[in-house]
């Protein structure tokens, strides 16, 4: 079995969809979750699981199972053991990822918690898991066995002393795209505040396109997580709270970059609520957020710029979209070589543009596109993006993936949410 195991590791890739993945065939309608930890250095990770537990019903998508739309800094992809068939992937990013750029990881390693949903199988599959770094290139994969008869997957039951309250309701959670709004650093008595903040959100991202035309096909439910102390932690300042999710700014030291590490404790209070995609909203008026692809939105509910930046976040951990911001001086190209495509669908260094939104660009736009003339062109290619200033290229001049102001997704960010929203829901 070992050999077996090593060759399907070997096999995992990126790859479309052979044939359609029939979900009655393959799955229960059951969720099985996996824990990973993802720890080491700059030069050596690992990937170990770290617990197996199940929940009834399955929320997440039903067709287009063996298919990624995006590669993301890791992939799972979930083999059938009788005919080594592909039946599942998906595809993340991770807080373990970005800490590989600090210069802390270099020496000193560290480890993150990682927590996944897979539909569960009818029998025995083999479920093979991979890191990526920034040039695409495979650093760590780990291969693990499920058997769903293992008396040892523990069996996750829903807390009933959590309230919850749709938001947003379109339909049978089993047919839709599922969201869970949690609070964090919010007291029971501090609960109708939450309540306002998750309206809120959800008011903001369905105001905005897509979104706002394919509203039909999410449901928003919020889930009233009680914490000891009001507020979020806030390190620069020596303030520290006991919160439900044990979040905190200064994230890699960086002021406005909100994010915990505690993941497992999130998707423990999600247990047998419908859910698919998760927003944290921080019960502070402090500045910052934080989004990773397919893990969580983790923003603050209080600030003035609460509501596109919930949006702007939304981007991230639902529709994998990058930053399209730059520094003139501070040209991260260790985040984004120039010599390598992003996987993600809304900014290109032109290395591979393929796929992307070139559809949109009209033959007559100039590229590179001045950013002045952009949107007299719909779309174009406009250089600085994903925090350089030259080498990478956005679509438009103004977008929510780039500023707070009174602006909507660009064209690229558009059709690549259209693209995602469309690859969950049909």
């Amino acid at each position: 079995m070992k050999k077996i195991v090593l060759i399907l590791t070997a096999a995992l890739a990126v790859l479309p969809a052979l044939a359609e993945v029939d979900f009655d065939e393959y799955f229960t309608d059951r969720t099985l979750r996996v824990d990973y930890a993802f720890s080491g250095t700059l030069t050596s990770h690992t990937i170990s699981v770290d617990g197996l537990s199940r929940t009834e019903g399955w929320y997440g998508r039903r067709s287009n199972l063996d298919s990624l739309l995006l590669q993301g800094n890791g992939r799972i992809e979930m083999l059938d053991s009788l005919t080594h068939k592909t039946i599942y992937r998906m595809s993340f990013s991770s807080l373990f990822s970005e800490w590989l750029t600090q210069e802390e990881a270099v020496t000193t390693p560290r480890s993150f918690e990682n927590t996944f949903l897979l539909p569960m199988p009818k029998r025995t599959a083999i479920v093979n898991i991979e890191l990526s770094n920034t040039r695409r290139e495979v650093t760590a994969k780990a291969s693990h066995v499920v058997n769903p008869a293992d008396i040892l997957i523990a069996h996750r039951t829903t807390d009933y002393s959590i309230p919850t309250k749709y938001i947003h309701y379109s339909g049978d959670p089993k047919t839709k795209i599922d969201v869970a709004i949690l609070a964090e650093g919010y007291t029971k008595e501090e609960m109708d505040s939450f309540y306002v903040h998750a309206r809120t959100a959800v008011a903001s991202i369905l105001s905005h396109e897509p979104f706002k035309s394919m509203a039909d096909r999410f449901n928003f439910i919020a889930v009233a997580s009680p914490s000891a102390d009001s507020g979020v932690s806030v390190p620069r300042f020596g303030d520290w709270k006991k919160t439900a999710f044990s979040s905190h700014f200064s994230t890699f030291y960086s002021n406005r970059y909100l994010t915990t590490r505690d993941v497992k404790s999130i998707h423990d209070v999600l247990s047998g609520i419908p859910y698919e995609h998760i927003i944290i909203l921080a019960n502070t008026e402090e500045y910052g957020g934080g989004g990773i692809y397919n893990s969580y939105t983790l923003t603050t509910a209080r600030n003035p710029k609460f509501w596109p930046v919930v949006t702007h976040e939304f981007g991230h951990s639902f529709g994998g979209l990058a930053d399209e911001y730059y520094y003139d001086k501070d040209v991260m190209t260790d985040t984004y070589p120039l010599d390598i495509e992003p996987w993600e669908l809304n900014v290109t260094t032109r290395v591979d543009f393929h796929g992307k939104w070139e559809s949109l660009i009209p033959a007559d736009a100039p590229i590179p596109t001045p950013a002045a003339e952009a949107e007299k062109y719909g779309a174009g290619l406009v250089e600085g993006a994903a925090y350089s200033s030259k080498g990478l290229y956005r679509s438009a001049d103004q977008c929510r993936m780039r500023s707070n102001g009174e602006t909507g997704f660009c064209p690229a960010c558009r059709l690549a949410l259209e693209r995602m929203i469309r690859f969950y829901s049909e």
